[in-house]
């Protein structure tokens, strides 16, 4: 569909190499040649293997564990490209780490995502483009332009392909607590099915949530949409507080699947039917030991994404 464009680079630290590649596939370019490694005592080493003179280059990173080494490998190789006289440099987060440590949720605590964001302005970068934020105001934490991606045209796809009859008549959409709402309305309007709220109240210490549904969930097919899913823990237990309220089925659609710790023994003794994620992080069912997770790719939603910015294209109209 695109045509190779010789003034277009794309950069892949180790995180997420085979994003990078769908990316670069779908864009009709090879990914750029270069060394990412470490030396004996860890410290990160790159090595830019062509020229990038005059370039403009995107370096795909995603943050996925180890977090802070992924960090490093991005931060060094935006120097190394800086060095190198490309002509702009776009780094490009499907995941952009610490993004919960958004605000000062309590006294004497740092707020970790305006610090990477500092630390991406210092490195030299001239654009960043991430995927479904946790908190939408971190993109006024850099003073750099910042292009913010959805996975809702890939979310959306599976999401109909669950449904059973008429959406309207069988689905609803369910936000798993108040502050994900705006993002469940999105899906709710384009399957034109209702909308359902996750109601989370802790009575007391030490005492597990109560979690209340809002909105009519019994007999439909529930769809819960999230940004992220670490160790699924409130997610399960929605899932239980849908089906005890009637629902028939339970599936859960997440753009970044951290799966950390005990999330799949979590999801394979749940009430859930599947858990659909995308590769903004590379995890695989299988690796996980989990079969109910599916993974979705967004390497065509980030190609043409970085396509249209190449070309200056509009961005937003890929969400509307």
């Amino acid at each position: 569909m695109l045509s190779t464009d010789e003034s277009i680079r794309i950069f892949s630290g180790n995180a997420n190499p085979g994003l990078a590649r769908e990316v670069a596939e779908h864009l009709k370019i090879r990914l750029g040649q270069s060394l990412v490694s470490t030396f004996a005592d860890g410290e990160v080493q790159v090595s830019i293997e062509e020229s990038v003179r005059g370039k403009d280059v995107y370096v795909l990173q995603s943050l996925a564990r180890p977090v802070n080494d992924g960090i490093m490998e991005m931060l060094v190789m935006v120097d190394a490209l800086r060095r190198s006289s490309a002509r702009s440099i776009t780094a490009v987060l499907p995941y952009y780490a610490y993004a919960r440590q958004d605000r000062q949720a309590r006294p004497r605590t740092p707020i970790t995502a305006k610090l990477f964001a500092d630390l991406l302005t210092a490195s030299g970068v001239d654009r960043v483009m991430a995927m479904d934020l946790h908190a939408g105001q971190i993109q006024g934490f850099l003073s750099v332009p910042f292009e913010h991606l959805y996975a809702t045209p890939v979310l959306l796809q599976a999401m109909r392909g669950c449904v059973e009859g008429t959406a309207s008549e069988t689905s609803v959409v369910v936000s798993p607590d108040a502050g994900g709402v705006e993002r469940a309305r999105v899906y709710s309007n384009k399957l034109a099915c209702g909308l359902a709220v996750i109601d989370k109240r802790r009575l007391r210490p030490n005492v597990a949530e109560v979690m209340n549904v809002i909105g009519d969930v019994e007999g439909k097919d529930a769809f819960i949409v999230d940004d992220i899913i670490d160790t699924a823990g409130t997610l399960c237990n929605a899932a239980k507080a849908l089906r005890d309220n009637g629902a028939r089925r339970v599936f859960a659609f997440a753009t970044h699947g951290l799966l950390n710790g005990p999330a799949a023994e979590r999801i394979n003794s749940s009430e859930l039917t599947k858990v659909f994620v995308t590769n903004t992080l590379p995890v695989s069912g299988e690796k996980i030991g989990c079969d109910r997770v599916e993974v979705l790719s967004v390497g065509k939603v980030i190609g043409e994404a970085i396509h249209r910015v190449h070309g200056e294209a509009s961005v937003s109209s890929l969400w509307t």
